[in-house]
């Protein structure tokens, strides 16, 4: 989806537990949710 939107080089970091300590943790837990870094260069 990125590159369809014209990026090129796109890198994907490692999952971030972005929900830690929220109160919604519990659920973000029970269905995996994770924070992602992108990289990407638009030539």
């Amino acid at each position: 989806m990125i590159e369809d939107s014209g990026f090129e080089q796109v890198t994907i970091g490692p999952p971030v537990d972005t929900f830690g300590g929220a109160p919604g943790e519990a659920k973000a837990r029970s269905f995996e949710v994770y924070g992602y870094a992108f990289l990407a260069r638009r030539s």
